[in-house]
């Protein structure tokens, strides 16, 4: 069923509302089974930032990025992947998972603001690569914030490991495509039952 979210966005099965949206097109950016990888170099890594408005004018476009830049990057995008993963059953995230991104907020040079309306974590006076990165972890704070975080999730089919965004009412939703992954699942899970049936 359609969805418009409060921010006059449409959902079309997978998308997230506009604020998280890069967080999860950034995600998806390995390609999957489906595509191949957008983060092969350091200059599609600039690229991809670039046309996500991620890596602004002003930016550090002075310092071309570096293959340091882009290592460190996928695994930034691999530990969220991983985040993701623990949003299906509430499983803690992995300690690795955790230390990446915290490393990914010292390189943002992220820090804690108060305001009379009160917090916010921001990625300040970092140009380059490590502010583009640090504004994706502004939007997994955001997220975690306004109650949308829990609904990211990615399939945990095979290697697909795709990102979607769950609207289901009861946040159950397990798969990115119940007719192709959780069918999957689905038939493999059959051919075990066969197999131990078999063997008994």
């Amino acid at each position: 069923m359609p969805v418009t979210f409060p921010d006059g966005t449409h959902h079309d099965g997978y998308s997230a509302p506009a604020a998280l949206e890069p967080l999860r097109q950034f995600v998806n950016s390995h390609g999957g089974d489906d595509g191949p990888d957008e983060l092969t170099t350091p200059a599609s890594l600039a690229g991809w930032l670039q046309a996500h408005g991620l890596l602004t004018s002003d930016g550090g476009t002075a310092t071309p990025p570096t293959d340091e830049d882009l290592a460190f990057a996928v695994s930034l995008r691999e530990a969220l992947r991983s985040l993701l993963l623990s949003n299906h059953d509430g499983d803690p995230p992995s300690p690795a998972a955790i230390e990446v991104l915290n490393a990914a907020a010292d390189r943002a040079c992220m820090s804690v603001r108060f305001s009379a309306t009160g917090w916010n974590v921001c990625a300040c006076g970092t140009p380059g690569i490590p502010g583009a990165l640090g504004r994706l972890l502004q939007m997994v704070t955001d997220a975690q914030k306004d109650g949308t975080w829990t609904r990211l999730k990615v399939c945990p089919a095979g290697t697909c490991g795709w990102a979607f965004y769950d609207v289901s009412r009861n946040r159950s939703r397990r798969w990115c495509s119940m007719e192709i992954c959780g069918n999957r699942a689905k038939v493999g899970a059959y051919r075990d039952r066969e197999r131990q049936s078999a063997g008994a």
